[in-house]
């Protein structure tokens, strides 16, 4: 049986061979019962990874200053000739709403900032602790220094 399928007891699954499985989630923002609201914004960390096909550098880090320029809250940017990573905070009630910022931030930029036509192809978004957590355990990225657009 192949992870995450559900089994009953027998060992067989519980749906048809082929059937699609239904996928179910929580409504953004959802809470339980009692809990405590959370309509406060947060601190959110995005880092923001696109790429496609070549660029001249020298357009690629023009569009990145203009990309800093226009969104005053990027920390970093670092690129390539057929990639780039942006790093920054943003301040959002909850992940979905920071990650569908992020979503939109290379499209919606992309005419102003004349950036390259490349795709996004990754996105982290963590909140504050976890960000300052990693840090000081010695994962993930170090922070932001020196923060601007600079080169791979």
């Amino acid at each position: 049986m192949r992870p995450g399928a559900a089994a009953s007891r027998g060992g067989a699954t519980s749906r048809v061979p082929g059937e699609e499985r239904t996928l179910t989630s929580v409504a953004a923002g959802a809470r339980y019962e009692g809990e405590e609201p959370k309509d406060l914004p947060r601190l959110w960390h995005v880092t923001l990874s696109v790429s496609g096909d070549e660029a001249p550098l020298k357009e690629v880090r023009r569009g990145l200053e203009q990309l800093a320029h226009d969104h005053p809250f990027l920390l970093t940017s670092r690129y390539a000739n057929d990639h780039a990573e942006i790093r920054y905070w943003e301040e959002a009630r909850d992940l979905h709403d920071a990650a569908a910022v992020a979503l939109r931030l290379w499209g919606e930029h992309r005419q102003t900032a004349k950036l390259p036509p490349w795709e996004i192809v990754g996105l982290e978004v963590i909140d504050r602790e976890t960000y300052h957590q990693r840090i000081s355990e010695g994962y993930g990225p170090l922070p932001a220094t020196p923060v601007g657009v600079h080169p791979f």
